[in-house]
């Protein structure tokens, strides 16, 4: 083989190895795209004042399940939404801000600001 025969073979071979990134890269994909939800489907909690006032918003009404939001215990510029069903008993937990910790009326278990549980029983899955 001579010297054109073999540039020309290793030209070919790096156009068509680099051929699928070229038609990658110019290929019109159809992104997905979640639409936001309208203002109307939001449902008000309360007001920041409220919040300050009782140190959390509970509502037990959402659509799925029920909803509360306190401040968050690392920055008190933020505000944190959980889901407060205890794991164990299926009850509400309370939110103790004085102590930064949600409490289970049902069974004394106590949790951190972050989930973590402080005292009482874990539920086994």
């Amino acid at each position: 083989m001579d010297r054109r025969s073999f540039i020309n073979l290793v030209g070919l071979g790096a156009i068509a190895s680099s051929l699928p990134v070229a038609l990658a890269a110019c290929s019109s994909k159809e992104t997905t795209q979640v639409a936001a939800k309208p203002a109307s489907e939001f449902k008000s909690m309360g007001t920041l004042a409220e919040l300050d006032k009782k140190g959390f918003l509970l509502n037990k009404e959402t659509q799925g399940s029920p909803v509360l939001v306190v401040r968050d215990v690392s920055d008190a510029s933020k505000v944190i939404a959980v889901n407060p069903t205890c794991s164990h008993e299926k009850c509400i937990v309370d939110w103790a801000g004085d102590r930064k910790a949600f409490e289970c009326a049902c069974h004394g278990a106590k949790f951190s600001a972050t989930g973590e549980l402080v005292k009482g029983q874990r539920l086994r899955r």
